[in-house]
């Protein structure tokens, strides 16, 4: 069964962070299904829904972004048969904004949430959809990288935010329901 983990900060402080996209990810994949988180297992918020009539766990680990590690291997060990059935989605400080990536495996690059992911279960081979938030002032390194995270999305993207957050969501629900992966990664991976 296909488990898809948003990665985030539980809590309102951390509502509409750069850092919550995966979150927001979470949150649109529910919506599209008509689901609600309503259960915690596992140290994570957790939905279940189908989609082309394939069962799928969507997640939002309540154990703060550099611990998701925990939860995510607790959600793999319950619901996946492998890896491979697991997709991450995060945001990227190397990714500008607006642009997305999707790999099936890979490294945890800088991101610490990513990081304690692979620590914990060990391997990179699993799914992951990178986000970008690489602003303007980021790249001109007019802002701390610690601070643009944790600061609420800019007015100035929170359209082209909106706009990965809901394709994302889509491509998450195309890849459970049994479009090629191949397919799915050119479309995102060559997105403008």
């Amino acid at each position: 069964m296909y488990v898809i983990v948003g990665l985030g900060n539980p809590g309102t402080r951390y509502r509409n962070t750069y850092h919550n996209i995966g979150f927001m990810v979470a949150d649109a994949v529910a919506k599209k299904c008509g689901l609600r988180f309503s259960g915690k297992e596992c140290a994570a918020l957790t939905a279940k829904g189908k989609t082309g009539g394939v069962p799928f766990v969507i997640a939002k680990p309540q154990t703060f972004m550099n611990l998701s590690g925990g939860s995510v291997k607790q959600l793999a060990r319950k619901y996946c048969d492998d890896e491979s059935e697991l997709v991450v989605v995060y945001d990227d400080a190397d990714l500008p904004v607006g642009r997305m990536r999707f790999r099936e495996e890979g490294s945890a690059g800088t991101h610490n949430g990513m990081r304690s992911i692979v620590s914990e279960l060990n391997t990179t081979s699993f799914k992951r959809l990178r986000i970008g938030i690489k602003t303007e002032e980021l790249a001109a390194k007019e802002v701390d990288i610690v601070d643009l995270v944790l600061s609420k999305v800019d007015y100035a993207d929170k359209a082209a935010i909106d706009k990965c957050v809901d394709e994302a969501a889509q491509a998450v629900l195309d890849l459970v329901a049994g479009t090629d992966v191949q397919r799915i990664e050119e479309r995102i991976n060559r997105r403008k």
